[in-house]
């Protein structure tokens, strides 16, 4: 099979890899389409230390089952199924029996750990697969798998009240997608961004209000969440939030926080909260919320030969929205 692997050190080659053979717990997948998130660009960059040699990305997959193995019986050969970053985990540490595998010591991670979604095949265990909700396309689907668990998962951790007001920093394949739920869930939000585009799209997808966040947002907030992964928005962030509130900060990297004074970003019961992957049960309930609820995806699609050029423009800000692969059919 054809696929795209990484150094870890900013190359990204199409290759020839073996189609891999699916474990006796495991789906063999062919990839219809894979999104292009950011943390497949820090794995690129080497910004994640690498989990294994030329590994290659993508965790944002939709596809249909071409195989099972021997242990499997819950899904059958034909089906069309979701795969996530959240690969694998051992189900039995502290972590884990608490509800709390996102922070299972010994997680696995689908295109950082194994071989993902920028290949023409891919393996999942199928406890860690996705069942798909209907009226949605395959293009539409494949960022909903993390951007939208993600930003699902960040958005909890915010603890946004009963019609509070939020602050999202950033606005780029999550956030677009956070907005929504938030809205319809009765949060007044305001986007803080430096892209015209993805300021105007936010105020399409039914922002309050959307500007540069050096200006701040128009009134207190009582959460905030951090999408971009600039550590100097942390302070800023901070300082926006009322009495009581809460930053919930939602990248698997940032850059360097600079200091913060207690007095001027703390005090008064401010909160700061870090999002580490998700479980399986943001999961099903963020997929059973966009089934309940239409969401808008803006997306650009990309051919599978061009995986290098989607993610060079994720990295120089020309995506407003989300990036998509489509495989050949």
């Amino acid at each position: 099979m054809r696929a795209w692997v990484t150094d870890g050190r900013g190359d990204l080659a199409l290759t020839e890899l073996s189609v891999p053979v699916p474990a006796a717990d495991e789906l063999l997948v062919r990839v219809r389409v894979c999104g292009v998130c950011r943390t497949d660009l820090h794995v690129r960059d080497g910004d994640l230390a690498p989990h294994r040699e030329r590994v290659a990305p993508g965790h944002e997959v939709v596809g249909d089952v071409v195989a099972v193995g021997a242990r499997v019986s819950a899904l059958v050969v034909g089906a069309r199924v979701g795969i996530a970053w959240l690969r694998r985990t051992c189900g039995t540490c502290r972590f884990c029996v608490r509800g709390r595998e996102n922070l299972c010591p010994s997680s696995l991670y689908t295109g950082w750990d194994a071989h993902g979604g920028y290949a023409e095949y891919a393996t999942v265990p199928a406890a860690y697969a996705y069942e798909l909700p209907s009226g949605y396309e395959d293009e539409e689907l494949a960022p909903l798998l993390c951007a939208g668990i993600i930003g699902y998962r960040a958005l909890r951790r915010a603890e946004v009240p009963d019609g509070g007001r939020l602050g999202i920093y950033g606005f780029g394949a999550s956030a677009h997608l956070t907005l929504q739920v938030a809205v319809g869930l009765g949060a007044r939000v305001h986007v803080l961004t430096r892209s015209p585009a993805a300021q105007a799209l936010a105020l399409e997808l039914g922002a309050a209000s959307s500007g540069d966040a050096a200006a701040g947002p128009p009134e207190p907030l009582d959460a905030a969440i951090l999408f971009a992964p600039v550590g100097d928005l942390v302070p800023t962030a901070l300082e926006a939030l009322d009495a009581g509130g809460t930053l919930s900060i939602a990248g698997i990297h940032l850059s360097d926080i600079p200091p913060l004074r207690y007095q001027r970003h703390l005090f008064r019961e401010r909160t700061v909260r870090s999002v580490t992957a998700n479980t399986r049960q943001d999961g099903r309930e963020f997929l059973a919320a966009a089934a309940e609820h239409r969401l808008h995806v803006a997306r650009t699609a990309y051919d599978f030969t061009h995986a290098d050029g989607a993610l060079d423009d994720l990295a120089a800000g020309r995506i407003n929205g989300v990036a998509v692969l489509r495989l050949p059919t």
